[in-house]
């Protein structure tokens, strides 16, 4: 059919949705009746076409190196339907807690919105290990890049096809299987502002064909290496913006902060141990100064005296009482806004022909990946590294001698009066150690896979199986930045360390060595390994019997798939007695796990039904057996149906059941304090407001608590999905309508949702003394099964060609538009409001995101553009916004579209010789501003999970085939 022909084609190519047919298959009979059955992502069955039921994008090596695409994340942040989430290295890149921590070093995919427990990743249709420290996802910088052939994308549920966990689509990376030669690659990716450069090195080699020689070996060696990028390296992360609502939430400055904070247990004169009490009169305001800086004073050099240092817009911060006297530190820009990244990955594969149809081959892949997190230096407080040795160190307080000391007496006397200090005692500050370095954090990620393979035909019947063994593991260790706790408070609580220099002065030699002495660089903060030992078999072909119906024969798969996952997870491997403590080190000690695992035995199913010549079915079922939770049977129904040869519609119901990850059921109770200014007591103050003139609405710090819960059970799932394909000419144009309900969510509740709604959580909240009120000591975050989740969105794509000049050129339009994303936090709460659109801490659902590619072929020439577009979304609103104590005139409430265009060109004319040529960005445009903080959102004054900081690159691809 004609229709048949053409959507092969089309479903070959695209990013989001089906591409660019560069030309229209023609109508040939004879060429249509030896079209090869081809596995197809999303069934079992081989079949001709891979335009079935379910919508399917094939992504092409020569779409990826046009593209300049080097990495599966940088491939996912262009895919439409992938979520613009925060499980990436661009968007975890200073310090993460609670669910997130184990994201040190990996990139995960999220499709639909659904997270990256519900997207099942497959390299060559079968799966991996998942990462060490996350444990319930696969690592995209693990998969060999530079040897994929092609990617393809399922958009729909496959949980009857592939396990229960296929909830939010699949995606199939497969590599390079039978090659013969040899080729030389090399890539670079220049940034015109500077950092950020990315390189990668490979070389291809195989010997044999498979068919003429009855063998292959090939061998693939990738090395790349993703530069720095730093915060400082662009003007657009300056977070001094208070006019439009941004502004750093810190007093921890390069010049000490003093505060009213005091902490001397079971002394009742405590507030003496102080230099400046309970908090200084203002004269000028009568409001009382809780934490001051002497720069902003009147008569000092101010607050900008260092670099990237500023006045504190505190009424951002509901702290308004200290406007004109604070000062503030912009650390986002300290951040890097890219990770050092460095690959070196190999895949081995030998195939061997047994007889006339049947293939044995054998597989190796192996990848090391080093990243590194940096951000800005520790924020130091006597409070903090004190740790009660008062008559040692003074408790961490910076002592009340030298001459720093009488210039914070005299600067403060000046401007207070004498009489308000206690002088002669200590001072109490928020510093930002410059001098202790940036904080670094690295991982290495190591990880192997063996797959062993058998497949076939005998007769009618495709067969196929395998044996595989798969593992990830991870350490993360710590860097420069971190310190041994005693060390800071001694040489801080000895006078040695000095957080009052003026600009121009220096620390002592002294004091250098004594942080040199306190290093913890090269102490492993945690590390953990995944495994997967997977058998599988399965059976497909042609039964030979038909309905009827004018139909052709029945095809039917069957199979079946046992796997054991593994899991273990340490945190401070050092001996429990010799335990010194790490200022500010993230050691994860709560979520410690020895070694625990589970089976998995699956049985499956599939039909392929032609019950007439225009209509198909397409049935299956698969019955899933986990340890702990039971068995589960999921089915799918779909149908393909096609009234006239330039129509297709399309269809299908399934159902998913995901298990809770082994982080999910055992991870430890770890508690976080919340370090914001901007929350109240929720059940005395409406949303959570502060409001300092109410008495019943001051600021409160709880602790937060995050962990696993062992009685934890299964979400179980509904995915629904209807489209049509029409082709005309030279015109195709797909649109696909999907819908996801998830029932028992696994979730942590929602911080907002929990300070919105604390009647319906009051379970959540811990009080003083037990009970159900008083004041609040902690807010429960952990696991559990609540509530529900509903999503719906359409995908669309428009594809055309044409002939130009003596040259062809095609364009393709594809898009997603998000629908609903609506959450019910409990079962007996109604669906909350369609969060499409708005910000989130986590995953942003935009409205709106489209790719358009032209391509135009002349001569030996390629030439690509491609338009990528994301849809503006409600901005987060600062706490003194929300409060109504700031009003910065410039602030608007939502975040601008982005848009950017790319070109390359693919020059063909050399023999042996490919040479791509590139331009990233053109016009060389900057994310949308959002005021958003990165303290729980990504980026600053920017967001990475929908914007590419890194500015207008270029590009140049060559491979040298010998």
């Amino acid at each position: 059919m004609k229709l048949n022909k053409i959507a092969l084609v089309l479903a070959m190519s695209g990013f989001g949705a089906h591409a660019i047919a560069q030309q229209p298959a023609e109508d040939n009979t004879e060429s249509e009746q030896t079209i090869e059955r081809i596995s197809v992502t999303g069934s079992n069955i081989k079949r001709t076409s891979l335009e079935g039921d379910l919508p399917i994008t094939v992504i092409t090596r020569a779409q990826i190196d046009a593209g300049g695409i080097t990495s599966a994340e940088q491939l996912l942040l262009q895919l439409n339907i992938s979520s613009n989430s925060n499980d990436n290295l661009a968007s975890n890149a200073g310090i993460v807690g609670g669910e997130e921590r184990g994201n040190n070093g990996a990139s995960s995919a999220n499709l639909r919105q659904q997270g990256v427990g519900s997207t099942l990743v497959l390299l060559n249709g079968r799966r991996v290990a998942t990462h060490g420290l996350k444990g319930r996802s696969v690592d995209l910088n693990s998969i060999p890049f530079a040897a994929i052939e092609r990617v393809e994308v399922l958009r729909d549920g496959a949980s009857a096809i592939y396990g229960t966990d296929a909830i939010g689509g699949v995606i199939n990376f497969i590599l390079k299987k039978n090659f013969e030669g040899a080729q030389l690659g090399a890539f670079a990716d220049h940034t015109e502002e500077g950092g950020g450069n990315i390189y990668r090195f490979n070389v291809l080699a195989g010997t044999g064909d498979v068919e003429r020689d009855g063998f292959n070996i090939m061998g693939s060696l990738t090395y790349k290496s993703a530069e720095i990028l730093r915060g400082s390296d662009r003007d657009f992360t300056n977070t001094f913006q208070p006019l439009r609502g941004l502004s750093p939430d810190t007093r921890g400055a390069p010049f000490a902060s003093v505060n009213d904070r005091f902490s001397r247990p079971n002394d009742p004169t405590s507030s003496q141990y102080n230099l400046v009490g309970s908090g200084l009169i203002n004269p000028n305001t009568g409001l009382e100064n809780d934490v001051l800086n002497v720069l902003a004073l009147p008569g000092q050099p101010g607050c900008d005296a260092f670099e990237n240092m500023g006045p504190d817009a505190a009424d951002l911060w509901n702290r308004s009482r200290n406007l004109g006297v604070s000062c503030s530190w912009d650390y986002p820009r300290a951040s890097v806004l890219q990770q050092p990244v460095e690959n070196i990955d190999f895949v081995g594969r030998a195939t061997m022909k047994i007889g006339e149809d049947s293939e044995a081959f054998v597989e190796l892949l192996g990848s090391e990946v080093v990243s590194k997190k940096v951000f800005e230096p520790n924020q130091i407080t006597p409070w903090a590294i004190g740790a009660g040795d008062w008559d040692t160190f003074g408790g961490g307080f910076y002592p009340s001698t030298g001459a720093s000391y009488d210039y914070i007496v005299d600067a403060l006397s000046d401007f207070y009066g004498a009489d308000q200090l206690n002088i002669g005692a200590p001072i109490a500050y928020r510093w930002r150690c410059m001098d202790c370095g940036p904080r670094e954090i690295e991982t290495t990620t190591s990880s192997y896979k063996i797959q062993l393979g058998l497949e076939g035909v005998i007769g009618d019947w495709d067969y196929m199986a395998g044996l595989s063994r798969s593992a990830n593991e991870s350490t993360s260790e710590l860097g420069s930045g971190y310190h041994f706790t005693s060390g800071l408070a001694q040489a801080i609580g000895t006078g040695v360390l000095n957080p009052f220099l003026l600009p121009g002065e220096s620390q002592t030699t002294q004091a250098i060595q004594a942080l040199d002495a306190a290093s913890a660089r090269g102490i492993e903060l945690f590390g953990g390994e995944t495994t997967m030992t997977q058998i599988d078999a399965s059976i497909s072909g042609n039964t030979g019997y038909e309905l009827g119906f004018g139909g052709d024969s029945i095809y039917v798969a069957a199979g079946i798939d046992l796997r054991r996952e593994e899991y273990k997870f340490n945190g401070d491997r050092r001996a429990a007695d010799t335990r010194p403590r790490i200022y500010g080190a993230p050691f994860d000690d709560a979520n410690a796990l020895d070694n625990v695992s589970r089976d998995i035995k699956a049985v499956f199913v599939e039909a392929l039904i032609p019950v007439s010549e225009n209509f198909e079915l397409n049935l299956a079922v698969r019955h899933d057996k986990y340890d702990g939770f039971g068995g589960t049977t999921n089915p799918k129904v779909g149908f393909k149906f096609t009234p006239v040869e330039e129509l297709l519609f399309r269809g299908a119901y399934s159902t998913g059941f995901r298990v809770p990850s082994f982080n999910q059921l055992f991870n430890g109770v770890t508690e976080e304090p919340y370090t914001g200014t901007d929350l109240a007591n929720p059940f005395l103050c409406q949303d959570g407001v502060v409001d300092i003139s109410d008495p019943n609405c001051q600021i409160i710090t709880p602790e937060i608590l995050f962990g696993g819960q062992i009685d934890l059970g299964p979400e179980e799932s509904e995915q629904l999905s209807f489209g049509f394909v029409f082709a005309k000419g030279d015109w195709i144009v797909n649109v696909d309508w999907w819908e996801i309900e998830i029932e028992g969510t696994i979730q942590t509740p929602g911080f907002k949702e929990l300070i919105e709604n604390p009647e319906l959580f009051r379970d959540n909240y811990v009080f003083d003394g037990g009970g159900t009120s008083g004041e609040i000591v902690s807010i429960d975050r952990r696991f559990i099964n609540a509530g529900g989740r509903s999503t719906s969105g359409i995908e669309l794509g428009i594809a055309t060609n044409g002939e130009l000049w003596d040259g062809t050129w095609g364009l393709n339009i594809n898009a997603s538009y998000l629908i609903e994303d609506k959450k019910q936090e409990r079962d007996n709460a109604p669906f909350g409001p369609n969060l499409v659109g708005t910000h989130s801490r986590g995953n942003i659902p935009l409205r709106w995101k489209n790719t358009a590619v032209f391509t135009y072929n002349y001569d030996d020439f390629i030439h690509t553009f491609t338009q990528i577009f994301r849809s503006g979304y409600d901005d987060e609103t600062p706490p003194g916004v929300a409060s109504g104590e700031a009003n910065p005139p410039l602030y608007d409430d939502s975040v601008d579209s982005y848009l950017v265009y790319n070109y390359s060109m693919n020059y063909t004319g050399f023999e042996n010789i490919e040479l791509i040529m590139g331009i990233k960005n053109l016009l060389d445009r900057d994310p949308p501003f959002t005021a958003h903080q990165n303290d729980f959102s990504p980026g600053a004054a920017f967001d990475p999970r929908v914007a590419d900081p890194r500015g207008r690159a270029y590009t140049v691809q060559f491979n040298y085939n010998f």
